[in-house]
């Protein structure tokens, strides 16, 4: 029966132990449900002024030394070709829209985020979806300010009429 109190005294502090780790993990998921809402609201916001080809705005939301890399467009090196770029072969031709249920979000200590989904484009003209492709971003928090710094875009393909379908689908509803 000696065995009793020492096993006890042994559950106890293991249970100590443990409960800062509950309490951080708690913190942390907390911190990540609000880094989330955060980063969505950006990319939200980022991807408004792109299809209203508001290009002031667009700009804020990147550092003056972004690099994007795209599968089919090439690299840019800086915020001013990415605007330039987007002015060209964008504005009032394409939209963006980001596919439901594939944005992720991980911290970057001490410096932001990586946001991570799909998103598929549609013809301004036609208002039909024909393409789609994955996205990296990787935010920068400084000065209170989020930026993009670095950005690729891959995978670009077009839709497959069953997916093309659905999403008319969808919109009817």
């Amino acid at each position: 029966m000696t065995h009793c109190p020492t096993a006890f005294a042994a559950l106890l502090v293991a249970a100590g132990m443990l409960a800062p780790l509950s309490a951080s993990a708690g913190e942390e998921a907390v911190e990540a449900a609000t880094l989330t809402r955060t980063i969505t609201a950006l990319d939200d916001q980022v991807f408004d002024a792109y299809n209203r080809c508001d290009l002031e705005t667009f700009a804020r939301y990147f550092s003056p030394t972004v690099e994007f890399y795209h599968d089919s467009g090439g690299a840019s090196f800086d915020r001013d070709t990415v605007v330039s770029n987007t002015r060209k072969y964008i504005c009032h031709k394409v939209r963006r829209e980001r596919v439901p249920g594939t944005l992720k979000v991980y911290p970057i200590k001490n410096f932001g985020a990586i946001e991570e989904g799909e998103h598929r484009f549609c013809e301004v003209a036609t208002g039909h979806c024909e393409g789609s492709a994955k996205f990296v971003m990787v935010w920068q928090h400084k000065d209170g300010q989020w930026q993009m710094t670095r950005v690729l875009s891959y995978g670009h393909r077009a839709l497959t009429e069953a997916e093309k379908a659905a999403l008319q689908t969808t919109e009817t509803r």
